[in-house]
């Protein structure tokens, strides 16, 4: 624990230039009397640490000394810094970013930390709430160390059950972490936002020696988006509202002439059910003319909503 404290103080007085015992104190988490052993420490050790004294004083690396951690480009450090802002805030990230700051050219560094505070990445939106924690820490532990896990998983529209897991690796896909894991000796994903109650058990995962998460991420989005196929929509939209209409996720194949405030539009989508929710949203503004069971859906939404008989 105190050879990575004894690095984290050289990223900090790296990144910082000048720093005060009290100052690094706070931000290790130590005692004040611990930073000046430490900074003894350093100094036994090689590390040119030297203090200036006064009201603005402090702790400094003397000029030119740096520390060749990564040979990271500045393009690199700038979108690994980025990503951070305001994402992950666990102990071991936040350890992750000081070292990459500290091993940026001192010509670079004003740049990147610049190009790092435009971005900012919050889990939650104007209204909802950001999402119940998720268990990555373990999950990651169990990836890391190669050690089974016990969880309660629910499925969609299901109870939660409890599952015996074998970790591989995780994924995460758009904004949405996945668990590949073997359960009886079948490989599956899972979502880890399904999962709770995640346990960490001291007994070896039966797994490869090898992973190729990239392969497996591809194999599986391509099962699973070959289980929809495409459908012809047609419908006749009101014409302030087309744009609406195409904002969405359907492929246009003919569009009609403007007539009477409405224009006819036939075009594709790759699930019936995506595009039930899609007119209905727009159903003010849209009329369905096939196919039939979406059209016919929509009207006995409509009737139920307004309390019509028929």
């Amino acid at each position: 624990m105190r050879a990575d404290r004894l690095l984290a103080l050289v990223m900090l007085l790296r990144h910082h230039g000048r720093m005060t015992a009290a100052a690094l104190a706070a931000e290790l988490e130590v005692s004040q009397r611990t930073v000046l052993r430490d900074i003894d420490a350093l100094s036994v050790s090689g590390v040119p640490v030297y203090a200036d004294r006064g009201r603005n004083g402090g702790f400094a690396l003397l000029p030119g000394y740096r520390t060749d951690l990564t040979g990271l480009t500045l393009d690199e450090a700038r979108a690994l810094l980025s990503s951070g802002a305001g994402r992950l805030t666990s102990p071991a990230f936040v350890s992750a970013m000081r070292k990459v700051a500290a091993a940026i050219p001192d010509s670079h560094r004003d740049e990147v930390k610049l190009a790092a505070r435009r971005i900012l990445v919050r889990p939650e939106g104007f209204v909802a709430e950001a999402p119940a924690s998720q268990p990555l820490a373990q999950l990651q532990e169990s990836v890391f160390l190669g050690h089974r896990i016990r969880l309660q998983y629910k499925r969609f529209g299901a109870e939660s059950v409890e599952r015996t897991l074998d970790p591989v690796g995780l994924i995460m896909g758009g904004d949405t972490w996945y668990l590949v894991a073997r359960r009886d000796g079948t490989e599956r994903m899972y979502r880890v936002s399904r999962m709770s109650d995640v346990t960490v058990l001291d007994e070896p995962a039966d797994r490869p020696d090898d992973v190729d998460l990239e392969h497996i991420w591809q194999e599986r989005r391509s099962e699973f988006r070959g289980r929809f196929v495409p459908s012809e929509v047609a419908v006749r939209v009101r014409a302030d509202r087309y744009d609406d209409l195409t904002r969405m996720r359907f492929d246009v194949l003919d569009v009609g002439p403007v007539t009477d405030g409405w224009r006819s539009v036939r075009m594709t989508c790759a699930d019936l059910r995506y595009a039930l929710g899609a007119l209905w949203s727009m159903a003010d503004a849209v009329v369905v003319n096939s196919p039939g069971e979406v059209a016919d859906e929509i009207r006995r939404r409509t009737r139920a909503m307004t309390g019509a008989s028929r």
